[in-house]
């Protein structure tokens, strides 16, 4: 760049000059608008911290309005309740009354101290709750498995202080599935004893419509949080797409960010950029009194200062005009020195967007090392330009590990580019998908779309079930593996053809069962076809030598062997292709099992409470807590009466076995059938933020048995499918 300054400098001349003082005019009269901008700026600013002032202030007491008259029509409706304490048979009839005369709200329910009616459940919840077919009464809903309400915040609370509670909002999972804030208070009985607590469920699902009804901006939105900034109501998507609001939050709940105070009022608000480049603030402000949540308000930049972008385009305009002359006449006088700068800036360029696609692509690589007791896993990626077509990746989900290994057709930016596609597609339909033969599909699929090159990859992708050492596999053209035992063997492979070649081929995948201490090598045919000064390729033989002299190599010293010996034979000649090599050694750790357990029941409803009833005697026998025995039991039964009511057809009996068995590290429960195969490892998460009517129906169970359980492993083994749900003791 020095260079091509001095060469610039020493063709300027006497006209040169007076074209730089023309250009310092312009540059004046420049600063003179940017001037006027930020003043006119800086007026629009103090206008929209007027607005969403009044706009906070007004979605505040529409929320407060809402949640006084519940707080009116339950303490309202107290001696009422008080009375029907006395009378038990007439509290469901009496919550009734109360619900249907107050339809806005969810339900009205009772909550008594354990054991408060002689000859009644310990935990008696009575309650009444409107629905789409009219208001029905469940005359105790803490019969329902795990729903212990005493360690609920709208019980515990009221009881601790005898004081009303607002809780903070929560999905209600016993009945409506939705969004509700329960508002709680104590009952004293007539004998001054504290009897339990009454409370009102309040559905929040009106709050988005209500809160983003009318705006100050057309993107502009409203958001509900609370007190520690979690989101209660969020923005429709023709507002605000997860990631602004996701964004707007983060920033809110960062105590290292420095929000500004806007003058004369506790408004607070930051400013940041979206995900898409766009320049916006959030607005935030405690409400008064309880519950303490927040009022946030987003706004865009764009739609802001729209008028005053638009006059200065037009401004930018006009100017453009005089630059387009100077322009002209700067043009006449540095065209040569122009072009010769382009041509090195072009080649400067070329060079570093070819370092960052390097380092890009190294990168995509697994850096982070997998540390699991059942396998040892290592990897070389030597490529022969800057960039290669040669790729490998690995990664740990249930219980099983998904790895692959590819070679794009050709060398350079282009191969580089299809194997990251390929990459990515492996990454993504990996994380939902356990069976390689259907990633393979998908992924051809994709590489196919839109292949005008007519390239094509040659792929391997294995999954190795880790408590079993079942290894499925699907190959698309690529190098046969070799299984290293006593010996390296060819790992028996289906060819397929590669991926990108042709749309609708089936391919077609299988399986084997690694022993303890074998070896499975993946290796490109940068390995084989390696060659020295006289064009003599390495090859296959060469690379099993070398593997009989290190039989018993952990595997990154397996590679480390192989890659010596390749590069000692090719002797300094240039390397012609890229070489990768990955190594995954089955190494199952032996756990000492403290406990053993079966039970086996009919595919009926009616064996629930066994189910239960055998994984809380589990539970206490391993001395886990009331919590964690509860979370067991709901996500046992979860899956047992999955099973049940989908694994056989209607009418057809079927055994449903479990075994439970423990060790000093962890817990698990193998839930064994001979129904219809279903995969639920396979299902992709389900989004939790979406709405009620956004969301596709089912994967809630699955998502449940995700958070209370470590892990989870399906297999389909001799028609059996085998569900292994695992959960750590410490």
């Amino acid at each position: 760049m020095r260079k091509i300054l001095a060469k610039i400098k020493s063709h300027l001349n006497r006209r040169t000059w007076i074209t730089l003082i023309i250009v310092l005019a312009a540059l004046l009269i420049e600063l003179f608008s940017w001037a006027q901008y930020y003043y006119t700026k800086q007026l629009l600013e103090e206008e929209l911290e007027k607005k969403a002032a009044i706009e906070m202030t007004m979605k505040a007491i529409l929320v407060k309005s809402m949640l006084n008259t519940t707080e009116q029509v339950l303490n309202s409706h107290v001696t009422e309740i008080t009375k029907l304490i006395e009378t038990p048979d007439e509290i469901t009839n009496g919550l009734r009354t109360i619900v249907a005369a107050n339809d806005y709200f969810t339900g009205v329910g009772l909550a008594f101290e354990p054991g408060y009616y002689k000859g009644q459940d310990e935990l008696y919840e009575p309650w009444a709750f409107n629905s789409a077919d009219g208001i029905k009464v469940r005359d105790n809903i803490a019969r329902r498995g795990g729903h212990d309400y005493t360690s609920f915040e709208f019980y515990a609370e009221p009881m601790s202080t005898g004081k009303h509670y607002w809780s903070d909002p929560y999905i209600d999972s016993v009945e409506t599935k939705s969004l509700i804030t329960t508002y709680s208070v104590p009952i004293i009985d007539k004998n001054g004893k504290k009897a339990g607590v009454a409370g009102i469920d309040l559905s929040l699902e009106w709050l988005s419509d209500s809160l983003n009804n009318r705006h100050m901006y057309p993107s502009s939105y409203c958001m509900l949080l609370t007190d520690d900034a979690k989101l209660i109501s969020q923005p429709a998507k023709t507002h605000a797409r997860n990631r602004d609001f996701d964004d707007a939050i983060r920033l809110i709940n960062d105590s290292t960010n420095r929000a500004r105070v806007v003058p004369k009022s506790k408004i607070k608000v930051i400013e940041f950029d979206t995900e898409d480049g766009k320049e916006a603030c959030v607005f935030f402000h405690h409400m008064k009194g309880k519950p303490h949540w927040m009022i946030a308000v987003v706004c865009y930049d764009d739609e802001v200062f729209a008028g005053l972008n638009a006059i200065r385009l037009r401004t930018g305009l006009l100017m453009l005009l005089g630059f387009l002359l100077l322009g002209y006449i700067i043009y006449r006088f540095l065209k040569n020195n122009k072009r010769m700068a382009e041509n090195e800036l072009e080649h400067e360029r070329l060079n570093a967007e070819l370092q960052v696609a390097k380092r890009i692509q190294s990168e995509m690589l697994p850096h982070d090392d997998i540390t699991h007791d059942n396998f040892d896993i290592a990897a070389l990626l030597l490529s022969a330009r800057e960039v290669g077509g040669d790729i490998y990746d690995y990664f740990v989900r249930d219980d099983k590990l998904f790895f692959c290994i590819g070679d794009a057709s050709g060398k350079g930016v282009a191969s580089a580019l299809i194997m990251s596609v390929t990459h990515s597609m492996f990454r993504s339909f990996g994380s939902h998908e356990s069976h390689p033969a259907r990633i393979m599909q998908k992924i051809n699929q994709a590489v196919c779309h839109g292949n005008d090159s007519s390239m094509f990859v040659t792929f391997f992708i294995g999954v190795l079930d880790l408590p079993t050492g079942r290894l499925y596999y699907c190959n698309a053209g690529h190098d046969t593996p070799l299984l290293i035992d006593a010996k390296a063997n060819n790992l028996d492979v289906k060819s397929n053809i590669p991926l990108g070649v042709d749309v609708d081929w089936f391919y077609e995948g299988q399986q084997t069962v690694l022993k303890p201490g074998e070896t499975l090598l993946l290796y490109t045919d940068g390995l084989t076809e390696a060659m020295d000064v006289k064009h003599k390729q390495f090859g296959l033989q060469r690379v099993k030598d070398t593997i009989a002299q290190h039989i018993s190599d952990a595997p990154q010293q397996l590679l480390n062997a192989l890659h010596a010996a390749c590069d000692e034979f090719v002797s300094g000649a240039e390397q012609s292709d890229d070489l990768t090599m990955l190594g995954v050694k089955f190494e199952p750790k032996e756990e000492e099992i403290v406990m053993h357990h079966e039970l086996t029941i009919d595919n009926s409803l009616s064996h629930v409470p066994e189910v239960n009833d055998f994984v809380k005697s589990v539970g206490e026998e391993l001395n886990f807590s009331k919590t964690d025995t509860g979370n067991l039991k709901l996500a046992i039964e979860e899956v047992v009466v999955n099973v049940i009511n989908y694994a056989y057809p209607q009418g057809e009996k079927g055994e449903i076995k479990i075994e439970a068995t423990a060790s000093a590290e962890a817990m698990r429960f193998k839930i064994t059938d001979n129904g219809m195969p279903f995969a639920p490892t396979d299902a992709p998460d389900v989004d939790t933020s979406l709405s009620a009517e956004d969301r596709q129906i089912g994967g809630l169970g699955i998502f449940l048995v995700r958070q209370l359980m470590d892990t989870i492993n399906y297999e389909r083994i001799d028609g059996h499918n085998i569900l292994t749900l695992t959960k750590k003791r410490n």
